[in-house]
C-alpha cells in the first residue's frame, strides 16, 4: 500500500481539510477570542453564562463583566458568531457591577480585593482568598464594640421579647412581610444570627451608585454590642440569613385580615365589665375599675359563673360595653388592648375560694371612655403607637427609644 500524504488520508476517511491562513486576526482580535473562549469553558462547565453578584465567585463576576462589553461590540459578535453555539452574545444585556465596565481585567480583580496573578499562575484558581461575603461578614462582626450605654436599650429588648412570647409582636421572613417594603427605620428590631437587633438611628439619606436608598445606622444587639453600618449591608444580611426575620411591631399584625389564622375568628367582641365586689378599693373606685377582654363568644355565657371565678374579683359583674369586630385575631388583639392599659393595671390581691392569693391581671383603673377612644382606635389603626397614661387619664404616644 503505497503511502498517502496527510491531505491523500483526510480525504480517504471523507474529512475535509480548512486552511487557516497564518495571522489572519489582528493582535486585539486574538484577545476577543481568547477572552470568548474563558467564558465558553465556563459555561461549558456550570451550564450558564457567568453572572453578576457578589455572593458569586469572582471569577464568575469578571467573566460576566467581559460578556457584557463582548455584547456591546459589533466587531465581536461578527468574529465570534462561528463559536457562540450557546447564544449567549445574542442574549439580554446584563447590568454590569457598578463602575467596573471600563477596567480590564486585572483591575477588575484589583477592585475586588483580589491581587492579579503572578506569571504562571492559573487566573481560574484562587489561593487564600476569601469570597467578597465572607469578607463582609467578617468586617461587621470586627465593626462591633461595646454599647456603653446599653443600659438604656436592655429594657426595649426585654419588652419586644416579652411581646414576641405573647403574640404581640412575630417573626416574619425579611423581605416577604405582606403590604411592607424592605425598609429599616428608627425603633426596628430584627433576629440576625440568633441575635436580637434594634435599630437606634438612622443618619441622613443616602444613594448607592445605582440609586438604591442607602444611610448609616447605629444598630444595637441583644448581647450587648453595636456596630456602625450601612443600611443596605443590614438588609443584605437579613436577605442571606435564612433564619432573618423582622419584627412586627406591637401594633402591627394581622389583627383584620383577608387570611384567618390560628385564634382568628369570623366575628368577636370587645367586652368592658365592672365589677360589683364588696371589696372596699374596689367598691370605692368602682366607676374607673374595669376588666376589658375579648371573646369569641356570648359575653352573658362567659360571665354566667363569675362570683365563683377570681378572675371576675369573685363577684359578680355588670356588662357596660362591647363592641362587635370581625375577621380578628382574639389572641392579639386582647394582648394589644392589654398592652396600651398597662400602666393602669389594678394591684389588687384577693383570696380565692381555696384561701389561696389571687391576682387578676386583666382589670384597669380606667375611664370608660378611654376604652372606647381605644377600640375606636383600633378600628381605624391609629392605635399605633398609643399607650394609656394615669396622670392625664388619656390616650398619647409612647416612646419607642430612649433619647439619643
Amino acid at each position: 500500500m503505497p503511502d498517502l500524504s496527510d491531505d491523500e488520508l483526510l480525504d480517504a476517511l471523507g474529512v475535509e481539510a480548512t486552511l487557516e491562513r497564518a495571522g489572519s486576526h489582528t493582535p486585539r482580535e486574538e484577545r476577543i477570542i481568547a477572552g470568548f473562549e474563558d467564558i465558553l469553558r465556563f459555561y461549558e462547565k456550570y451550564g450558564h453564562a457567568p453572572r453578576h453578584g457578589e455572593h458569586n465567585d469572582i471569577f464568575e463576576r469578571l467573566y460576566a463583566v467581559r460578556l457584557d462589553r463582548l455584547r456591546k461590540l459589533p466587531e465581536a459578535r461578527q468574529l465570534l458568531a462561528a463559536v457562540d453555539v450557546h447564544g449567549m452574545l445574542a442574549g439580554a444585556e446584563a447590568v454590569a457591577e457598578p463602575e467596573v465596565e471600563a477596567l480590564d481585567d486585572d483591575a477588575l480583580l484589583a477592585g475586588l480585593g483580589v491581587d492579579a496573578p503572578r506569571t504562571g499562575d492559573d487566573i481560574t484558581v484562587l489561593r487564600h482568598v476569601r469570597t467578597h461575603a465572607e469578607r463582609r461578614a467578617a468586617e461587621d462582626v470586627a465593626n462591633r464594640t461595646p454599647c456603653k450605654d446599653f443600659n438604656r436599650f436592655k429594657p426595649l429588648f426585654e419588652q419586644a421579647e416579652r411581646e414576641l412570647q405573647a403574640g404581640v409582636r412575630k417573626g416574619v421572613r425579611f423581605g416577604q412581610e405582606a403590604g411592607v417594603d424592605a425598609g429599616v427605620n428608627i425603633g426596628d428590631f430584627f433576629v440576625l444570627g440568633g441575635q436580637m437587633v434594634y435599630v437606634a438611628e438612622k443618619g441622613a439619606p443616602t444613594k448607592t451608585p445605582n440609586g438604591t436608598p442607602d444611610a448609616r445606622l447605629r444598630v444595637i444587639y441583644s448581647n450587648g454590642t453595636q456596630s456602625d453600618l450601612l443600611m443596605r449591608s443590614l438588609q443584605r444580611a437579613l436577605y442571606k440569613d435564612e433564619a432573618g426575620r423582622r419584627l412586627t411591631g406591637a401594633d402591627e399584625g394581622p389583627l383584620f385580615g383577608g387570611e384567618m389564622e390560628d385564634g382568628d375568628v369570623e366575628s368577636g367582641t370587645v367586652y368592658v365589665l365592672r365589677s360589683l365586689s364588696d371589696n372596699p378599693y374596689v367598691a370605692e373606685h368602682r366607676e374607673l375599675i374595669h376588666k376589658v377582654g375579648v371573646t369569641g363568644g356570648r359575653v352573658e355565657t362567659r360571665i354566667a359563673h363569675a362570683e365563683h371565678d377570681a378572675t371576675y374579683l369573685l363577684a359578680r359583674v355588670e356588662i357596660v360595653a362591647t363592641y362587635k369586630l370581625s375577621g380578628i385575631n382574639r389572641i392579639k388583639l386582647e394582648n394589644l388592648l392589654h398592652r396600651v392599659f398597662t400602666p393602669a393595671q389594678l394591684d389588687l390581691t384577693i383570696q380565692d375560694r381555696f384561701g389561696r392569693a389571687v391576682k387578676p391581671r386583666e382589670w384597669f383603673l380606667v375611664p370608660l371612655s378611654v376604652i372606647d377612644e381605644a377600640v375606636k382606635r383600633i378600628r381605624d389603626g391609629s392605635i399605633a403607637g398609643m399607650v394609656y397614661d394615669p396622670k392625664i387619664a388619656a390616650l398619647k404616644i409612647a416612646s419607642r427609644s430612649p433619647a439619643l
